[in-house]
């Protein structure tokens, strides 16, 4: 039986699905790869994503038995639970930071040291804010396209730098490109960034048994409490919210934070915990962070003042 497994047509989602696919022929499958178009891939060069634009015609087709499996980057994925599909596996997490990344030839900097009034680019709220809070006098422009549209237009000098996954740049052979990983602690990833998700269709447990032998148990954990803030937070995939876990010999520590885009309003929580606690670990943070679940983040007397929790 071959397998149909469903995938966006960009670089980037080829080069994922594709290690999805080689680690199911690894245990005998035959694969097929099955391009779907995706709201998101369709969308205005200019216009920045919407919640699911990446997720909704993969999930249809999954639904529709045109596919039998499908390939996400876990931080697309709608935070709203599906009855009729379910997240089968997670492969083993690449880097889950974002990274500075500047104009080629420019002089390496760090985000602490490059110059005031440097024009960053991303289309991103959650980056924005933290970039902001962390660098009040830098400017944020919007920037949209996938990883080598921002990188041309990096380099045409529409800006002067980028935000971008690590993981993504890493994916696409464009590791080189890196200026500066930027610590969770000052710009919190995107709930599950770094983490493929696969999903099948909830009653195909014979596709279910055979995914969960290269389920990495450590990235679910940690993802999932990830999305469990987010979850609990009342926001979205567009929330300007960043969580990142890490789990080491059966301890999870799981470190979030929140910020209005304008970079007001920070504030960041971090706990430790037996890895079997993860959700209510992520429930702590969350009422830490937004106790009255209300977007975007409480507003600080100033930009950059930051709330402790």
């Amino acid at each position: 039986m071959t397998l149909r497994l469903g995938t966006r047509g960009s670089r980037l989602a080829l080069v994922q699905s594709t290690s999805v696919a080689d680690a199911l022929r690894a245990l005998g499958h035959t694969v097929e790869l099955v391009t779907i178009v995706t709201s998101g891939d369709v969308r205005r060069p200019d216009a920045a994503w919407g919640e699911g634009a990446f997720v909704g015609a993969l999930e249809t087709a999954l639904l529709s038995g045109e596919i039998d499996l499908a390939v996400h980057s876990a931080k697309d994925v709608p935070i709203e639970r599906e009855d009729d599909l379910v997240i089968a596996a997670y492969l083993p997490r690449a880097d889950a930071r974002d990274a500075l990344v500047q104009r080629a030839g420019a002089p390496a900097a760090t985000l602490a040291s490059l110059p005031p009034g440097t024009v960053i680019g991303t289309d991103s709220p959650r980056r924005t804010g933290f970039v902001l809070a962390a660098r009040p006098d830098l400017t944020v422009v919007p920037l949209s396209g996938n990883v080598d549209t921002r990188l041309a237009k990096l380099d045409r000098g529409e800006t002067d730098a980028l935000v971008l996954a690590v993981a993504g740049l890493g994916r696409l052979g464009w590791s080189n490109r890196i200026t500066e990983p930027l610590a969770p602690e000052i710009v919190p990833p995107a709930p599950g960034q770094g983490a493929l998700a696969i999903q099948v269709r909830a009653t195909d447990a014979p596709l279910r048994a055979t995914l969960a032998s290269i389920d990495d148990a450590p990235t679910r954990i940690a993802v999932e409490a990830e999305r469990e803030v987010l979850r609990l937070s009342g926001g979205g995939c567009r929330a300007p919210l960043g969580a990142f876990g890490r789990v080491v010999d059966g301890t999870i520590t799981l470190t979030a934070g929140v910020v209005d885009p304008s970079g007001s309003g920070r504030a960041m929580a971090s706990r430790s915990g037996l890895a079997s606690t993860a959700s209510a670990l992520a429930a702590t943070i969350a009422d830490l962070l937004l106790p009255d679940r209300r977007w975007p983040a409480p507003t600080a007397r100033r930009r950059g003042e930051e709330t402790p929790v």
